[in-house]
């Protein structure tokens, strides 16, 4: 087939209409057990694990006729069914109304639930019992189908079960089930001393306000308290912990015997961590088992795990060491041994091979820009390495932890599906039968961008920066071509990685379709490369960043085919805060920039992150007046277009305004452009107008100059 199809952003971009049949084709599965089931549209599949071969295991239409579902309520396909139990023949499936579990031996209906209006729901298998919202109220329907209402003065500012923190410290939810679904664990959340930010609904006949609460750095922020509602009595306790105000509860996790329940204590300043014990039943601290300190910041992300052979033993995961590695402890606090060591990081911990006693995770230990599977020995430390030694992977653990499935990509494999034991595995990985699954290059017949990566230095003259660079598929080495620098650069993010394309974004095809090279750099306050280079920022965002960049820059006017009188850049959110800070600091390098959602001063910033890494504007006035962009307005002399979601509830919309406002008064001009209703990142199609207006305007102002 000839090489010579050309991109549309309707192909490229994930809110396009052609988007789906443009990334590699994958398949879905779920663990029953040790089984291994591949789920689709008509069918569940059977999986041989050893020869790849597969069979029916459940029919659609069987499933249907077993469940006497309507017309309305017919399942359409197995993409969200479940095998909870390993040791029974039992489906979960839900619809709209209900959630039931069909015996698919028996052909019958054995269990069912209303699922009605559920919100953030949360279903234990061992008691059945689901915990969700409904109206602000936090409720739990039994496996009798009996709903229990657990608070009444739920509302906007008291939130119950649902994530608090604004989704950091590893926060995604809100309710907590014991392992025996017994008990609940969840958070409220008081924030009615929190400032309202007034978002705008502009679609009501006349515009109305519909406030967001915003904790802002050094503002009043929310307080936190954890509650337990006991099943069998009916009643709640909550944790005795202390005054709420100005601390940080995170990464909730319960004790084997489902009598302890443990918590991360984090200070407002978030340099001093405790790992704290409580009684679930009468809610009263038992022990502080684990105390990390910073001069800094420490970061907890990860609930402890107990090992399932011995519940008198858990596993924590820490940065103490420089990098994120894991340790073993007993129950009352002693570190027994570090599990894992070196100057990478576990990634993952996806769980344990229960027969050999060993714990599964990923790290990045062979390579900084890799994800790689690997099994640790409990006993000894032994780290083997169960997959083929390149690209970024992904294992999904079976029950008992014999056996994973592991979906990947390399830079030049779109993705790869194999099935493995965990223990002994062939050199390369993968099992016997060789890979399950290789995706046909959705590529296959376009004009394909060459796609690289290397590195180079930091600015600090040691330390490895990756890259990534995507050149124009007719790529002429003679000629200079508009360059345009993609940059993130901030924490728990990166760019670069051994995936499909070195993780390209598709908008960067799109780009070097249109003759540009686009130069992607990892700097130092990025993820995965440890705790001191992602420190490096502390107090001064993007003052590091920046300097490392300017490395990139420095690289980029070394090579003969960049055109260093027409380089850009572009990023969103914090890139977009970088875009700009490149911008107004080396105008003298970047003619044209486009800042998506760009923080603009970090007092404006949420409490959380914003103090992380900056102090607050009391402790920190330097530091938040040398990273502030407001002063910077009159420095602008390039193209500069800034782009915001109007209802954007992340960098609230505060920022590009009063960016907008310092370069009014200063007289400089940037343009401006808002999609009304939107939040941080442009939904579907519209995403495909966002990435048509930020293309038109490098055409406009790099590629034919101004």
């Amino acid at each position: 087939m000839s090489q010579d199809k050309l991109f549309t952003l309707e192909d490229l971009n994930y809110g396009g209409t052609n988007y789906h049949n443009m990334t590699p084709e994958n398949k879905w599965f779920e663990w029953w057990g040790d089984e291994l089931v591949r789920l689709d549209i008509e069918g569940c599949y059977i999986v041989d694990k050893k020869t790849n071969s597969e069979k029916l295991l459940i029919g659609i239409e069987d499933i249907n006729n077993w469940a006497g579902t309507s017309d309305s309520l017919m399942f359409r396909h197995f993409y969200y069914a479940t095998f909870p139990y390993g040791d029974k023949p039992y489906v979960m499936m839900q619809n709209v109304n209900e959630r039931m579990l069909i015996d698919f031996n028996e052909h019958n209906v054995v269990w069912r639930q209303s699922c009605r209006d559920e919100n953030n729901e949360e279903w234990n298998k061992d008691s059945r019992a689901v915990a969700y919202v409904k109206d602000n109220q936090l409720y739990v329907r039994d496996s009798d189908n009996i709903e229990h209402q657990l608070s009444t003065d739920g509302s906007r500012e008291i939130v119950y079960g649902q994530s608090v923190h604004r989704d950091e410290f590893g926060i995604t939810k809100g309710t907590f089930w014991s392992n025996d679904g017994s008990k609940l664990a969840f958070y409220r959340m008081d924030q009615s001393m929190v400032t309202d930010y007034p978002q705008v609904n502009i679609d009501t006949r006349i515009a109305k306000c519909e406030p967001d609460k915003y904790p802002m750095a050094g503002e009043t922020s929310h307080k936190v308290t954890v509650g337990v509602y006991d099943l069998k009595t009916k009643e709640t306790v909550y944790l005795k912990a202390g005054d709420p105000t100005d601390r940080y509860f995170t990464n909730i996790s319960w004790s084997p015997d489902n009598k302890t329940i443990y918590i991360f204590e984090l200070n407002r300043d978030q340099n001093d961590c405790r790992l704290v014990s409580y009684d679930a039943a009468t809610g009263e601290r038992i022990a502080e088992i684990f105390r990390e300190t910073s001069e800094k910041y420490v970061e907890p992300l990860n609930p402890i795990v107990f090992l399932p052979w011995d519940n008198s033993k858990f596993i924590m995961q820490s940065q103490k060491d420089g990098y994120n590695h894991l340790y073993l402890f007993n129950k009352d606090g002693k570190q027994l041994k570090q599990l894992t060591k070196g100057n990478w990081v576990v990634m993952e911990m996806y769980g344990f091979d229960k027969k050999n006693k060993a714990v599964i995770i990923a790290a990045n230990e062979t390579n900084p820009i890799q994800k790689n599977i690997y099994s640790v020995s409990i006993s000894n430390g032994k780290m083997t390495r169960i997959d083929n030694g390149r690209g970024w992977h992904n294992a999904f653990l079976s029950e008992s932890g014999s056996w994973l499935y592991d979906n990947y990509s390399e830079p030049d494999v779109p993705r790869v599906i194999t099935i493995a034991a965990t223990k002994a595995l062939p050199p390369q990985g993968g099992q016997e039968g060789g890979a399950f699954f290789t995706s046909p290059n959705p590529w296959e017949g376009y004009q394909v961008p060459d796609f690289s990566s290397g590195t180079i230095k930091a600015a600090d003259g040691v330390t490895d920066l990756y890259y990534r660079m995507v050149k124009p598929a007719n790529f002429d080495a003679t000629k200079k071509y508009p360059t345009v620098v993609y940059v993130y650069g901030g924490p728990h993010a990166h760019n670069v990685d051994a995936r499909w394309h070195w993780c390209s974004r598709s908008w960067e095809t799109y780009m070097a379709q249109k003759g540009y090279v686009l130069f992607i750099l990892d700097n130092r306050g990025s993820e995965n490369r440890g705790r001191d280079f992602e420190q490096a920022t502390f107090r001064q965002l993007g003052q590091i960043e920046m300097e490392d960049q300017m490395k990139g820059i420095g690289f980029l006017k070394s090579l003969p085919y960049v055109d260093q009188d027409r380089i850009g850049v572009h990023g969103w959110s914090f890139g977009g805060f970088m875009t700009i800070s490149l911008m107004v600091n080396h105008p003298e390098v970047f003619k044209v920039g486009v800042a998506g959602g760009p923080v603009i001063d970090w007092k404006w910033y949420e409490v959380m992150y914003g103090e992380r890494y900056m102090d607050t504007p009391q402790t920190n006035p330097e530091g938040y007046e040398k990273t502030s962009l407001i002063s910077r307005a009159k420095d602008l002399k390039g193209k500069l277009q800034i782009i915001t979601g109007y209802n954007d509830k992340t960098v609230v919309p505060q920022h590009c305004l009063s960016f907008i406002k310092a370069c009014t008064e200063a007289g400089t001009q940037p343009d401006f452009y808002v999609y009304p209703g939107e939040p941080h990142n442009m939904r579907g199609h519209q995403s495909v107008h966002l990435h048509e207006r930020i293309t038109q305007y490098f055409e406009d102002y790099l590629k034919g100059g101004f």
